[in-house]
């Protein structure tokens, strides 16, 4: 994914995995009751704060907090921008 936005700092662009829309059981989940994602794929990633580097990379699976930071529009896509301590987990 070769996105053509470059975040300053420590922030990370995020791009959301979509919400689920079935249960384990089938059921199908509608659109009032979806929750917000909180895993999703790195797709740019800042220079870091002086004397620390970043520890997550461009292309990592990530967890986040459900309301960890700001939903922006760039060229079509839906993503976050959130900073590198917002994120929980790489998986």
């Amino acid at each position: 994914m070769a996105l053509n936005i470059k975040p300053i700092g420590d922030r990370v662009v995020v791009e959301p995995a979509p919400a689920e829309t079935t249960t384990a059981g089938g059921i199908i989940i509608p659109d009032t009751a979806k929750e917000k994602p909180q895993k999703g794929i790195v797709v740019a990633v800042g220079a870091g704060k002086k004397d620390e580097p970043m520890t997550v990379a461009v292309g990592d699976t990530v967890l986040y907090g459900k309301y960890a930071g700001t939903e922006v529009t760039f060229e079509g896509k839906e993503l976050l921008i959130m900073r590198e301590s917002d994120i929980y987990a790489v998986i």
